[in-house]
């Protein structure tokens, strides 16, 4: 029985053109060989499974070839090349740094570097995971890689530059080699199915070329492992998604076609069917922010590039993006993000989900609920000609009544809150606060614990006492400028004050202010409060336009400079300070002879 041997070793690069995904590398390396610009020392840097040791070996082969092919290639027939194919080249030298990392092993190294090569004209010494070498061994490295024989030559090779010290990385050339891209890998395990002769879905070898993270070595293993498990039935799309694990894209197309239509018990369906099959929710949760968020790459042409996906699901997505809004995306992401933060704190986490999953069905009702017209153009049609027939059919109304009527009813106003997003979302007619009304701006115990993009994204609805999402970050909160009173200004203040549960906060807005028009200039005593007022500035800027109903009002204020006398210390200072007050203090100590006792 002939001895399996895995598609990694099996099919790994020999030659530079072999060499998957990293061109700019080989083409390098091959220009340096052909031009003999050949560096001391090469430091080769990237992911895990990109081709760092291959490379090194492959450039390590063609330098010591003594027949090289037009093209820099290794003839693999001279005596250079048949030994390195056997593993029996004296003049190539690895070394495993994580095993061999000790101040011995390197000055092992450094003393076979003094012997020249017996045969060829290099020695070349390839050292993987030089990371792992100790401060002392490395110390130990420096002087050799410095300046080595002319015949020497170090091929470095690590997956964490950063470990690496200044004084190695600044005596190498070094070479940063790239994730492989999706396509190259699936492209590469069809060339493998090919030569194996294995029936496989292009579908599937893109399945396991995004699973493998843009490594081709953990690509040819599942794609070893799928073989063996679909037992020679070939490589299916299914048999794939079943055997590495992984929730299919159209889980996540299903799931936002529900939640756009506001099909609250579809997803709930569609998510218990998840979880059935074994997959973690906060898994779910984590590719449903992924999903969103290729949703938005995807709405213009220009970023559909960013889409890590195989081409096949490109179009889907383009599909689906065409049919959702900007602003639901945004909104979608906000939400999905908060999803995913309090996931692990969350006690019940299904419950958790489902929470989640219900706001994202609420999403495209509140954003038809924006689009209605609003109470500027229709309503005021329809009121106007009500108001038309009423007053014709009724007595004349005298024009003093006329204006005390008019001048008490409070105008409808439409807000206008600041969010990301391209849409403005205007809410419908809200009566004015009342005494008992419930203030749109949150207290400062519960703005804490609300998040910088809940805020932005979103508008405090009177009428339905929640959060509606806004898309318009540069809009004005109101469209209206009303004049008022020094008296009303100053309640607005301390309706702001008392919501609040800082003391700092009440005393600083219960003290006198000026009043410039629409400008309130606040007195504060310290630096204390003014930091404190820089970070609620915007929120009482947002109330005061809103209970005064006026855009234009702003909000500056100034450190008072208080001068405090200065308290006597010494004995001294206190008897003058206590003489001052009573001169008689000179004269007992004059006519009693006394003196201070310091």
């Amino acid at each position: 029985m002939e001895k399996f041997v895995v598609s990694a070793r099996k099919y790994r690069p020999i030659t530079f053109d072999t060499v998957v995904g990293q061109s700019h590398i080989t083409t390098t390396l091959q220009n340096a060989i052909r031009t003999n610009h050949l560096a001391q020392a090469f430091l080769f840097c990237g992911p895990r499974g990109v081709g760092k040791t291959t490379c090194a070996r492959i450039l390590a082969k063609t330098i010591n070839c003594q027949n090289l092919t037009e093209d820099i290639s290794p003839c693999n027939e001279c005596e250079s090349c048949k030994s390195f194919n056997n593993n029996a080249s004296f003049n190539i030298h690895e070394l495993d740094a994580a095993s061999n990392n000790s101040v011995e092993d390197i000055r092992n190294l450094t003393d076979q570097v003094r012997f020249p090569p017996q045969s060829g004209k290099y020695k070349i010494y390839i050292i993987d995971e030089v990371h792992m070498l100790s401060q002392a061994a490395f110390n130990a490295f420096l002087k050799t890689l410095e300046e080595p024989p002319s015949y020497a030559i170090f091929i470095l090779a690590t997956t964490e530059k950063h470990k690496i010290l200044p004084t190695i990385l600044s005596r190498c050339q070094i070479f940063d080699f790239n994730r492989i891209q999706i396509k190259d890998i699936a492209d590469h395990l069809a060339n493998v199915a090919t030569k194996e002769n294995i029936k496989a879905d292009y579908q599937a070898l893109e399945l396991i070329a995004q699973k493998a993270d843009g490594g081709l070595r953990d690509a040819l293993s599942m794609f070893d492992l799928n073989v063996t498990f679909s037992s020679g039935n070939g490589l299916t799309y299914q048999a794939v998604l079943d055997n590495l694990h992984i929730l299919d894209y159209d889980y996540y197309f299903q799931m936002t076609d529900a939640l756009a239509e506001s099909k609250v018990s579809e997803a709930f369906l569609l998510f218990n069917e998840i979880l059935e099959k074994g997959f973690d929710g906060h898994q779910f949760v984590v590719g449903l922010n992924e999903h969103f968020r290729n949703l938005m790459v995807s709405k213009d042409p220009q970023t559909v590039k960013l889409l890590q996906v195989a081409e096949s699901i490109q179009q889907r997505y383009i599909e689906q993006s065409g049919k959702l809004s900007l602003g639901y995306i945004f909104s979608s992401l906000s939400i999905g993000s908060q999803l995913d933060i309090n996931y692990k704190s969350a006690k019940n986490q299904r419950l958790h989900v489902e929470i989640g999953l219900m706001k994202l069905a609420q999403i495209q009702q509140v954003l038809n609920l924006s689009e209605l017209p609003s109470s500027g153009e229709e309503k005021k049609n329809t009121n106007s000609a009500v108001r038309t027939e009423t007053i014709s059919e009724q007595k004349p109304i005298p024009a003093a009544v006329t204006q005390t009527t008019t001048s008490q009813a409070p105008p409808s106003y439409v807000p206008t809150v600041p969010v990301v997003g391209p849409k403005n979302i205007s809410m419908p007619n809200i009566p004015s606060p009342t005494p008992g009304f419930q203030s749109a701006r949150p207290s400062m115990a519960s703005s804490k614990l609300r998040s910088t993009v809940d805020i932005e994204s979103s508008v405090f609805n009177p009428k339905t006492n929640e959060s509606v999402p806004n898309n318009n970050a540069d809009t004005n909160l109101f469209n209206y400028n009303e004049p008022f009173t020094f008296e009303a200004a100053q309640q607005a203040l301390f309706a702001f004050a008392n919501e609040s549960d800082l003391e700092t906060l009440r005393v600083m807005l219960k003290r006198d202010f000026e009043l410039n028009g629409t400008t309130f200039h606040l007195h504060l005593d310290n630096q204390i409060q003014m930091d404190t007022l820089t970070q609620i500035k915007q929120d009482l800027a947002t109330f005061l336009r809103q209970r005064l109903r006026n855009v234009s009002i702003q909000i500056t204020a100034e450190m008072l400079e208080t001068i405090s006398e200065r308290r006597p210390y010494t004995a001294q200072e206190k008897f003058e300070y206590l003489a001052n007050k009573n001169p008689a203090l000179y004269e007992l100590r004059e006519k009693l002879g006394l003196e201070l006792v310091f």
